[in-house]
């Protein structure tokens, strides 16, 4: 994929390796590309916790495999709540995973959530997969949100970073099952997206 930065780089912190800048503008746009192409088939909708609270963000899949949640819990599905299946990960983001994630299986689930204008998702940590020896690939893009890093059991110090539009992070060794979160996003920060809002991926293998 054209637009493909300098993976040397990458900082570090509480083990979460982070590529700064590691997508280009063309980079982020072919994605934002293909994803609106599975968003027209798989549409962003609004979850629910499993307490009956609804989320701030707007969420759906690519892949094998969605994350859902909702009154029955959280947990992963064939299917987008409406019965569509969801559409392949495509090239350009399976292309980010086999770059960073040292992993020699492919992602089966390629969460989308959308943050618009005071959209925020609270500390938790990715633990309904399989074998949490396989990487979490994150992908930012558009409005900058403020990540916040813990530690595995809650409560504790915590340390946080901006990440901008076309950064990536790595969560493996340690930080595979740290608590993480984004408390905030700078609503109009980038121009990537037109009508503002920040676009995170979270690739995982699920089985």
């Amino acid at each position: 994929m054209t637009g493909m930065g300098d993976m040397t780089d990458m900082i570090e912190r509480r083990g979460f390796r982070i590529y700064p800048g590691l997508l280009g503008r063309d980079a982020q746009q072919a994605v934002v590309t293909r994803l609106r192409e599975c968003l027209a088939q798989a549409p962003l909708y609004r979850p629910v916790t499993p307490r009956g609270r609804e989320m701030s963000v707007r969420m759906s899949s690519a892949g094998r495999f969605g994350w859902v949640t909702d009154r029955r819990g959280y947990r992963y599905e064939p299917r987008h709540p409406s019965g569509v299946d969801w559409p392949p990960i495509p090239p350009e983001i399976m292309e980010i995973w086999n770059t960073v994630s040292g992993c020699d299986r492919a992602p089966e689930c390629c969460l989308i959530n959308w943050y618009g204008e005071g959209a925020r998702m609270g500390l938790h940590q990715d633990k309904d997969e399989a074998d949490f020896g396989q990487p979490v690939v994150s992908v930012s893009l558009g409005d900058d949100g403020l990540f916040r890093m813990g530690n595995t059991e809650r409560g504790g110090s915590t340390e946080s970073i901006w990440l901008h539009s076309g950064d990536v992070v790595v969560m493996d060794g340690e930080a595979r099952l740290r608590h993480h979160g984004v408390d905030r996003i700078r609503f109009g920060s980038s121009t990537l997206l037109p009508q503002g809002g920040r676009i995170n991926l979270t690739l995982r293998v699920v089985t």
